[in-house]
């Protein structure tokens, strides 16, 4: 039986957290190869297939700033304008520019306590699973390329 593709998410990523002054240049490698260049490679692998959908969770990071985050919001910024080009191309294409999620994940487990302080006193709070699986559905049915659920 032949199950056609549909969907793409696309939902990897890395963090190297320093300062761009910092950063070194395999850190910004790794940081960018998960997210803009691996974006990248689905993209150009799909442009001539019918998709329903092509989801890239991006992060909030690359519209609000990170103190220590200039790669991953880089890297971030660049799947949101790829969505913008795919949907310029008539591809059905969602940014996804997501908080931080309550369950503690590779990309939190750093995050001490004042860390969750300082970003709920600006305004982040974090996303938990049940709510964010509703943003999910809800910002797909949006159909625009950049949302931040």
């Amino acid at each position: 039986t032949h199950h056609p593709l549909t969907a793409i998410i696309h939902t990897a990523g890395a963090l190297h957290d320093a300062l761009t002054t910092d950063i070194t240049p395999d850190q910004l490698h790794t940081v960018l190869t998960a997210k803009a260049d691996t974006a990248w490679h689905l993209h150009q692998l799909t442009t001539t297939t019918d998709l329903d959908t092509f989801v890239l969770f991006s992060s909030v990071a690359a519209t609000l700033g990170a103190p220590g985050q200039g790669a991953y919001a880089a890297a971030n910024a660049f799947l949101d304008a790829l969505a913008h080009h795919r949907h310029h191309q008539h591809h059905p294409t969602t940014s996804l520019a997501w908080g931080y999620w309550q369950t503690t994940s590779a990309m939190t487990a750093h995050l001490t306590h004042h860390d969750h302080t300082r970003m709920t006193q600006n305004g982040l709070t974090p996303i938990t699973t049940p709510h964010g699986l509703t943003l999910f559905d809800t910002a797909l049915t949006h159909q625009q390329p950049h949302l931040i659920p």
